[in-house]
């Protein structure tokens, strides 16, 4: 009876097998990173919206400090509003880019489960935690 689940338990792992494994793990370590990437610039989009509908309660007479790098300039209202909608759109931009590179990388992932699992059922897990 041990033999049998011996023989069970013992699953040869092909060349193929082992680059379709590191294929999925490499993948997996880009999602997890975009993911990081992607939650950070959706932070920054949420600020800068907030910051936006702050400006036009603003007084328009009165220069707005702006921030660029360590330092901080004066602008007019209008100038600050061009430049925070001017970072929105670049934002969003960043933001489609990393969402559809988040897609592909989920998509190769699944690709790679369905011929992984095929080949060795429960014996491997590529599930998240």
């Amino acid at each position: 009876m041990l033999e049998k689940d011996q023989e069970e338990g013992d699953i040869q792992v092909s060349w193929k097998d082992q680059e379709n494994i590191n294929a999925f793990s490499k993948h997996n370590a880009k999602l997890q990173d975009l993911e990081e990437t992607y939650e950070i610039k959706k932070t920054e989009k949420e600020y800068l919206d907030d910051l936006a509908m702050e400006l036009e309660l603003a007084d328009e007479d009165e220069p707005v400090r702006y921030r660029i790098g360590d330092a901080f300039i004066s602008l007019s209202l209008e100038a600050a509003q061009e430049r925070i909608s001017k970072s929105q759109e670049e934002l969003d931009k960043e933001i489609g880019e990393l969402k559809t590179q988040m897609d592909q990388a989920v998509e190769k992932m699944d690709e790679l489960k369905k011929v992984l699992y095929a080949r060795f059922g429960n014996a491997i897990n590529l599930e998240k935690d």
